[in-house]
């Protein structure tokens, strides 16, 4: 815990607490052997256990708990400032609330250097769909010692003033005041975490007694990046999409028109919607608007982003939030997207290049596994053209 007081009137004040210590302290108590590096548990050995530690952290009888133990710290600091008497006097009272909150999660691997090969895809798989434009790496002293041996100890090179002792990559998504970050931590571990800078972003007030909804809410959002994660990586799309796809439908009395993806616009609009996707609030159409002008098609407004939000309503794709202007796309509907734009641009467009390109080209010793299932498939689609009687 600590503590920040003002000396001058009106006293303001901050109370830090640190979820990790309380569970770890509640987890001794309970016989339950750990392994902490910092505060992030790396080794447990009863994981249930703990987890209903933790869980007992965010509980609504703890607001009393934590009532008291403000109280008992801060009046005592408060002495310093106003003795006993003034405070009877004046009638000096705190009332708490709640400024930022983080909650995490953990899953931890068998082995590190398994968990090195998921993260890494990850991260390459999802960062362009996403539009993370930088994914920070620090480079520590050695790397992980049981998994990935290195011959000789390179020299020592620090981005930032930490020094982790192997690789660090940190993926990190910026939604307003919210942050959701991915990283590795200790040999095993891949922490998750969703961060509120401001808890008026969250929408579920500030009190202390708000406190179980703030944290709910953030466990909501942080199990809707996951989801998210996991639909870009792992994307599907039905055949009979790709034929319905640019057939008109209806939206309530209206009849909108189908979404053609040979339009660079539409195309344009569909790495906007799952570019926002992770947006635990949902995005407007203004957002998708500035979104896709980003990506370099001018003079598309909010009102032609509306008119297009409609067809991949009509077509399930979108789901507009109850109450709010706001939209949102659920997991099944953001892979069918993915599945959409990893098609075009990463199966049919290489594809039609290299069938443009027939004669034999230079062979390349340092090939990437994905350099190598394109040249695989080159080699196929040359006899399949020659087949169907293509010809570029």
């Amino acid at each position: 815990m600590t503590i920040k007081i003002s000396g001058h009137p009106p006293f303001p004040a901050q109370v830090i607490l640190n979820g990790h210590e309380y569970a770890a302290a509640q987890a001794a108590k309970r016989g339950i052997s750990f392994t902490k590096e910092g505060n992030c548990f790396t080794h447990i050995s009863d994981a249930a256990g703990l987890a209903r530690v933790a869980d007992a952290l965010c509980d609504s009888r703890t607001i009393g708990r934590l009532s008291r133990v403000c109280e008992r710290w801060i009046y005592t600091c408060l002495s310093f400032a106003l003795d006993s008497e003034e405070q009877a006097q004046s009638g000096f009272r705190y009332q708490y609330s709640s400024y930022q909150v983080e909650y995490s999660r953990n899953l931890i691997f068998r082995a590190g250097a398994k968990m090195e090969r998921v993260f890494q895809a990850l991260v390459d798989r999802t960062r362009s769909l996403l539009g993370v434009e930088r994914v920070k790496t620090i480079l520590g002293r050695k790397q992980r010692p049981r998994y990935r041996p290195r011959q000789k100890q390179g020299r020592r090179w620090e981005v930032v003033v930490e020094r982790p002792t192997y690789d660090l990559t940190v993926f990190k998504v910026h939604c307003g005041r919210l942050t959701l970050k991915t990283y590795t931590k200790g040999e095993r571990v891949l922490r998750i975490e969703a961060l509120a800078h401001n808890t008026e972003e969250l929408r579920r007030g500030r009190d202390l007694s708000k406190f179980p909804l703030l944290v709910a809410r953030l466990q909501q959002i942080l199990e809707r990046f996951l989801e998210a994660l996991h639909s870009i990586d792992v994307c599907f799309i039905a055949d009979e999409t790709l034929e319905q796809l640019p057939l008109p439908a209806q939206l309530g009395q209206t009849r909108v028109g189908g979404i053609d993806l040979n339009k660079p616009r539409l195309r344009k609009v569909v790495e906007a919607l799952v570019t926002l996707s992770p947006s635990p609030v949902g995005f407007t159409a203004s957002q998708v608007a500035t979104k896709v002008s980003s990506l370099g098609l001018d003079e598309y407004g909010a009102r032609r982003a509306a008119y297009d939000l409609k067809k991949f309503r009509a077509k399930q794709l979108v789901d507009k939030k109850p109450f709010s202007r706001g939209y949102q796309v659920s997991p099944q509907a953001l892979q069918a997207l993915t599945a959409l734009l990893v098609l075009r641009e990463k199966v049919i467009k290489p594809l039609l290049a290299a069938g443009c390109h027939p004669q034999p080209r230079p062979r390349r010793d340092n090939l990437t596994p994905l350099d190598q299932h394109y040249e695989n498939l080159r080699l196929g689609m040359q006899g399949l053209f020659q087949e169907l009687g293509l010809v570029a």
